[in-house]
């Protein structure tokens, strides 16, 4: 009030104090709003530090989370089976399309055949050949995970038993 806040002088132009002014009121107002201000720093000072440990362990535990999925993606793609075989081209409306198999799908077992026991591709086309109209099991692996089909191979508008 009066023109007179935390800055303004409180003596005259001939280094008196004031007359218009209550100057206790004042300068007891001044060390109040100093003090409030002091508080409010050092709580500011406070609420960072905090948020930086906050931020800290926030990225401890995400560094820790992406290294244990990394860990965890590499124990399952050391866990995938080993395939014999990739599917080159599916046709559309096929047994082999119905079935739900897919290009770039790499195959892992069909029916008996795996990957300890096959040696050409003529073990393939002799299971399909004995399994006629019979479901087979057959288990790829498509975009890095395991996927299990039952594939019949069948006489279809094609060529083949499988398309």
């Amino acid at each position: 009030q009066k023109g007179v806040g935390t800055e303004e002088p409180l003596v005259d132009a001939e280094g008196f104090p004031r007359a218009d002014i209550d100057l206790y009121q004042v300068r007891t107002a001044r060390h109040n709003i100093a003090c409030l201000q002091n508080d409010h720093k050092a709580l500011m000072k406070q609420v960072e530090e905090a948020l930086h440990q906050l931020h800290a362990r926030e990225k401890e535990k995400h560094a820790k989370d992406e290294a244990e999925a990394l860990a965890e993606a590499m124990s399952q793609s050391q866990s995938l089976p080993q395939a014999f075989a990739k599917v080159n081209t599916v046709t559309p409306e096929s047994p082999a399309s119905i079935s739900g198999l897919q290009v770039d799908d790499e195959i892992v077992e069909f029916g008996s055949v795996n990957v300890h026991n096959f040696q050409n591709l003529q073990n393939i086309a002799t299971v399909v050949q004995h399994s006629e109209g019979r479901p087979l099991s057959v288990t790829v692996i498509r975009n890095g995970k395991t996927v299990h089909l039952g594939l019949t191979p069948k006489r279809w508008a094609g060529k083949g038993l499988l398309g």
